[in-house]
């Protein structure tokens, strides 16, 4: 994408992505976000800690949502908000609610000049500069699965499933507990630490072995000792876990909901002219991608089901080999460096909204909702 000159004389949009877990802020035409920070707030009122999406009413999130994006804009950044240009990267079903809000904020209580919500599986893809691709986000909360062909992004065949790196930190929580660590040493902190430091993928074969369990199970890998920095306690990670902890993202079952199943069924619900494109350009992103194995296990997943499975042997046709994209920069900051490059073309004058608009009806256009998509006249 091209930098326009009149787009960077001005200061350069600020770019966000607000994760459940983790957010990304830094400046458009940047290469790398400026920080990576929790999404965890703390009240000015009360001086508590907090996750930024917990939260029971909406004037309980417009407060929280102002005490974070102060700590933002004037301990990271640095800079005022005011008439500032905006890149907000959103899940495209994400909830209504939460884009109203932080709207009302940034141009109610901030006065910024202009926002710009683009979707998350389509921005990551524009880092690759392709127009087609099966992107598949895996994050902390769920793992998701949108197809995008030439630019526009199939909403029917939008996949989802909750496991994430919620779901496996509650999986490590649940074995190490099983072999007698004490659940008050197991904080967050501590078990995503484990999870990035030891965890990993294995093979579809010694998972099967291990699942299967009796005598002839392989050798698990060495067990590790990880030192709880706080109070210097030691937790034993048996090499199983080590292995195993994945395990929950391929799992076979009745609902055929693994992650191999949902890609496969993604494709399947879009048109047979599409299938082999997406089929040939699979794009993981997200920073539960990032985890040393998963490459190999989800390639050897997809191709054992399409040669095996009679569901989808009956129903993809030809040689089919799954190729996937290798991610510019990291997997967890690629939907925030789409976002930066948005930031740097004209589409930041053109398809933003401006305060102007916004404080006439205090509402952001959606693409579900028919009053803001009909056509002109009706």
């Amino acid at each position: 994408m091209p930098i326009y000159e009149s787009v960077m004389q001005e200061k350069p949009p600020i770019v966000l992505d607000i994760g459940n877990a983790y957010t990304k802020l830094g400046f458009a035409a940047e290469a790398y976000p400026r920080k990576i920070m929790p999404t965890e707030v703390v009240m000015t009122t009360t001086g508590v800690r907090k996750r930024l999406l917990d939260y029971d009413t909406q004037e309980e999130l417009y407060d929280q949502l102002v005490d974070f994006l102060q700590t933002i804009f004037f301990k990271h950044l640095l800079v005022s908000p005011k008439e500032r240009k905006f890149v907000l990267v959103e899940n495209v079903f994400g909830p209504t609610v939460l884009r109203e809000t932080l709207a009302r904020v940034l141009f109610v209580h901030f006065d910024v000049s202009s926002v710009l919500f683009v979707p998350v599986h389509l921005i990551a893809l524009s880092t690759l500069a392709v127009p087609t691709a099966l992107v598949v986000d895996i994050g902390y909360s769920e793992t998701s699965v949108m197809p995008v062909f030439c630019g526009v992004q199939i909403m029917a065949a939008f996949k989802d499933q909750s496991y994430g790196g919620r779901a496996i930190h509650a999986e490590i929580r649940r074995q190490l507990v099983e072999t007698g660590v004490k659940e008050s040493l197991l904080t967050e902190s501590v078990l995503e630490d484990i999870k990035v430091r030891a965890c990993f993928v294995t093979t579809m074969e010694r998972a099967q072995a291990f699942a299967q369990g009796g005598e002839d199970q392989p050798t698990a890998a060495p067990g590790v000792d990880y030192i709880v920095s706080d109070n210097d306690a030691v937790i034993q990670v048996p090499g199983v876990l080590r292995e195993t902890v994945y395990e929950i993202m391929f799992e076979d079952s009745n609902e055929r909901d693994s992650l191999a199943h949902l890609i496969l069924r993604s494709i399947l619900d879009c048109t047979l002219d599409v299938r082999r494109a997406l089929v040939e350009s699979v794009f993981l992103v997200g920073g539960g991608s990032m985890v040393q194995g998963l490459l190999a296990r989800l390639r050897q997943e997809l191709q054992h089901l399409l040669a095996k499975d009679p569901f989808y042997a009956e129903r993809f046709h030809g040689e089919l080999q799954f190729k996937f994209f290798n991610a510019i920069g990291k997997q967890n900051f690629t939907a925030w460096l789409g976002g930066a490059l948005c930031g740097a073309t004209d589409l930041i004058q053109t398809r933003s909204l401006v305060k102007e608009t916004y404080l006439k009806s205090e509402h952001v256009p959606d693409w579900s909702n028919l009053c803001d998509n009909r056509p002109t006249g009706s």
